[in-house]
């Protein structure tokens, strides 16, 4: 079958690619920009990559006619600020216009359970964008997830910030609140056994694991399964507000998502609706096993996918405007360290490993305190880490830099800042021949926004000064233990 799927390089999606193709099918994946999918040269040669924007409609004319299925795996919880639910609509509304003109027989969409009588603004939209679904001249079958807990899941980051950061936690009363967690296997187990299933044609379909949790057992289990004790208790005067506040600065969880995830904490998310196990009977995985496999995976360096993926989905952020490193109107600081072609390949992997658990190869402390006025200031800090310790794509997050380039043929890796500056920011590590010399070079370059941007630079080079410099030489001289 040919399978249409949107949403083809977030969490969800690009974990159900690789299975949707050793199931047989021809799938066309649907991106926002085609530099932020990864795909393996095998899976390469065997999708189809259509760029695409359904909130303004642009690529759809390129789209295929004659599609089987279609998943619809598109949000914007992540892209923050007011009027998500807006963006959510418009997806879905261009998204039916499409789809109406196809040859497809169904729509599978992956939504959020929401069984109480007052739902939080995030559940309202998801919601919403089914009832919007539900009018196109397509069977829709709807899958209502709690929780998903897998390597990489905001759910599943933000609860192994809070246990392995917070010995002892006084936590608001949301934690107090019931939720059906599920596991990401079991999620892609149902969306793949949809597919084309005239069993849940025009069906709803809550899922959920096999057990009900607070989200304080949550966090007790998953700390039994660190095998790491922890105390926590509730008070019930946290607002929303101060909720928000506390996970966003605890976690590696931006400010926006952060406010959408406390404002659905006060529903719980309990399986209700429809009985897939009568009509999809598969093995659903206690909490804990899922938790064992999430870390089976993060030490195997094998995550597919996180959700800062996603995260990167919701903004409208121009690849092929940042990759061309401006000239005008910048300050750079440019470090080169020369090298002998036999260390070409070690330098190489030490730049792919930079940031996470590596560090930046000097003055530590001052990028961590760096990361920690970030947050302060709203920003994304140094918690999300990376999603590989030894392999980096574009469109990755790296701790608070972008990867906008990453080409280890050529030996080169551009980063651009997502931290809060007054001004933009791309940090360019690569190797090159200059002079009939292979080196090193390092460039750190600063676009500034007015005045404060000059002074803001001016005021950090006696750190560049030592910073970049002996970053530059650490890298080159780094032998891993």
């Amino acid at each position: 079958m040919r399978i249409l799927l949107t949403g083809a390089n977030g969490y969800i999606g690009r974990r159900l690619l690789p299975v949707l193709l050793q199931q047989g099918h021809e799938v066309v994946a649907c991106v926002r920009n085609k530099n932020t999918i990864r795909l393996s040269t095998p899976e390469s040669q065997a999708v189809r990559v259509v760029e695409v924007d359904f909130l303004n409609k642009s690529g759809i004319e390129i789209l295929p006619q004659n599609i089987d299925v279609a998943y619809f795996l598109m949000h914007s919880l992540s892209s923050g600020g007011k009027g998500f639910s807006e963006k959510e609509e418009k997806l879905a509304e261009n998204f039916v216009q499409y789809i109406n003109q196809t040859t497809t027989r169904q729509i599978i969409y992956l939504s959020g359970i929401s069984n109480d009588d007052e739902l939080s603004d995030h559940l309202k939209s998801r919601q919403k964008t089914g009832v919007i679904l539900q009018q196109s001249k397509i069977s829709l079958t709807t899958l209502r997830a709690a929780i998903i807990i897998g390597s990489g899941s905001a759910s599943f980051e933000i609860i192994r910030d809070l246990v392995e950061k917070l010995p002892v936690m006084i936590a608001p009363k949301w934690l107090t609140t019931k939720c059906q967690p599920i596991g990401i296997r079991n999620v892609i187990e149902y969306l793949i056994q949809c597919c084309d299933n005239q069993k849940v044609l025009d069906q709803t379909f809550d899922i959920g694991g096999p057990e009900v949790l607070t989200y304080k057992q949550m966090l007790l289990q998953f700390a039994e399964v660190r095998e790491i004790k922890r105390w926590i208790g509730t008070v019930p005067i946290m607002t929303p507000k101060l909720s928000s506040y506390w996970l966003y600065f605890v976690t590696s969880t931006s400010y926006h998502l952060a406010v959408n995830l406390v404002d659905s904490m006060k529903n719980e998310v309990v399986v209700k609706i429809g009985n897939i196990q009568e009509v999809i009977p598969i093995e659903l995985l206690l909490y804990k096993k899922n938790v064992s496999l999430a870390f089976k995976r993060i030490e195997q360096n094998t995550v597919i996918s996180s959700w800062t993926d996603a995260e990167l989905l919701g903004k409208d952020f121009g690849f092929n405007y940042y990759v061309q490193v401006p000239e005008n109107g910048t300050f750079t600081d440019r470090k080169t360290v020369v090298i002998n072609s036999e260390e070409r390949e070690k330098v190489l992997a030490n730049i792919w490993a930079i940031g996470g658990h590596r560090g930046w190869y000097y003055g530590n402390w001052m990028w961590k305190l760096r990361g920690y006025l970030d947050k302060l200031f709203g920003g994304v800090g140094l918690r999300r880490g990376r999603r590989s310790s030894t392999e980096i794509f574009t469109g990755d997050s790296l701790d608070f830099w972008r990867v906008i380039l990453a080409d280890k043929k050529e030996g080169r890796l551009l980063l651009f800042a997502e931290m809060k500056l007054p001004g933009e920011a791309w940090l360019e590590l690569k190797t090159e021949s200059i002079g009939g010399k292979l080196q090193m070079v390092q460039t750190a370059t600063f676009r500034p926004r007015g005045v404060f941007g000059r002074m803001y630079w001016l005021s950090m080079l006696p750190f560049h000064h030592f910073i970049f410099g002996n970053m530059a030489n650490n890298i080159v001289k780094f032998r891993p233990s």
